[in-house]
This record gives C-alpha cells, structure tokens and sequence, in this order.
C-alpha cells in the first residue's frame, strides 16, 4: 500500500499558506482586502474557463451537471456543509467568513485535473511529483484566500485529505479501468463549478455550487454509457 505523502505535503502547504495569510490580513486594510478579494474572484473565473474549455462531449458535461445538480439539491449537500461548517465555526469563535472559505477553498483545492492526476500517479506509480507541485500553487493560493476569508481557508484541509487519499486508494483498486479521457472530461466539470465559484466571489451569482459535486461522479459514467452506445 502507498502511503499518501504527496498529500500530506498539499495539506502542510495549505496550513502554512493559510497561517501567512491570516497574519497578513491582521495588517492589510479593508480596501485592500477587498481588491484581494476581486482578483481572486476574476483568477478563478479564468481557471474554471481554461478548464471547461478541454470539454470533448458537452452533452456528458450538462447532463452531469444537471442530473448531479438535482441529486444535490435533494440530498442538500451545499445547505449539510455549511451546517457542519457553522458547526465548527461556533466551537472555534472564529470571525469571519468561515464557511464560504472553508467550502470555496475546498473547492478550489480539489476540483482541478492537478489534483486528481496527481492523486491518481501517486496511487498507481508512487509518483508524487503532481502533488507536490499543486502543493506549491494552493500554498499561495492559500495564503490570498485566507486574507480574504479568514481561518476558514485553513479548515479545507479536512475535506481536501478525505477527497485526495480517496482518489489515491481507489486507484489501486481500479487501475485497469481508468483512461485519460474520463479524466478530462471530469476535470471539465469542475471547471464549470470553479466557474460558477468567480461567478460567486464576484456577487454576480448565488449558486450553491457544492451541491453539484455528484456531477463529477456521474461523468464518467455518463461518458462510458456514451461510449458504449455510440460504439
């Protein structure tokens, strides 16, 4: 068995960044924050676009997104993590927006082909060189959200180690069954969702965006019955 350090590494890189960040925002202005706040908003508008634009079958991305958003919506996984996370705000006394950065950086971290690739060499070759790279990037990326959000960021790390040591564990078991395709176009999903997470940042939208994260498990079965039938 493969032990995960390639994201264990990711999850110190977050904490430190997150730390960095919550001592620059003690002394950062609210007008500067606020800027922060913005270019953060218009980077991950960008990124979620870069991502969606690698899409190959559109028809599997609105599919997934819609049949996951509906499954979302009724299992209320956007309204459970927010309870959990106010939850956990409250034990903490911590100020701020603790739940949207705890769900936005979650999101941030874990929706991208960085992380998922890099998951997935470290389950099946023990190569870790993905993952810590993406560690370098939600470093920083960290450290800008946290002056945005507070110590919320910091507590992403939680779902971000479930979510990476799963992916590194079910690829042991389901190597002979994963092609590149079905990852790009997973990828291609969270991208709309990081989308959708700009749109947010940026007040031009209210979209609960956790509650399409079943979309990314219905893509590629969506894609493989494309497949099948068309074949």
């Amino acid at each position: 068995m493969i032990l995960p350090v390639g994201t264990l590494v990711n999850v110190a890189a977050v904490i430190l960044g997150s730390t960095i960040g919550l001592m620059l925002r003690k002394s950062l202005p609210e007008r500067y924050q606020k800027v922060v706040f913005q270019a953060i908003g218009l980077f991950t508008l960008f990124l979620g676009l870069k991502m969606a634009f690698d899409v190959q079958y559109i028809l599997v991305m609105v599919f997934a997104l819609i049949i996951g958003g509906l499954l979302g919506e009724w299992m209320g996984i956007d309204a459970g993590m927010n309870d959990l996370s106010e939850k956990l705000r409250k034990k903490l006394k911590a100020e701020g927006k603790f739940n949207e950065g705890l769900i936005t950086a979650f999101i941030l971290f874990c929706m991208g082909s960085l992380t998922i690739l890099g998951a997935l060499e470290e389950g099946l070759h023990g190569d870790r060189s993905l993952l810590y790279t993406k560690s370098i990037l939600d470093g920083f990326s960290a450290i800008f959200l946290t002056t945005s959000f507070g110590i919320g960021v910091a507590f992403s790390v939680i779902p971000l180690f479930i979510f990476q040591v799963g992916i590194t564990l079910l690829a042991q078991q389901a190597e002979p069954y994963l092609d590149a395709l079905y990852i790009q176009e997973l990828s291609a999903v969270g991208g709309l969702m990081i989308l959708a997470i700009g749109l947010n940042l940026l007040k031009l939208t209210q979209i609960k965006v956790a509650n399409f994260i079943p979309a990314l498990l219905l893509s590629p079965v969506i894609l493989f019955l494309v497949l099948k039938f068309s074949s």
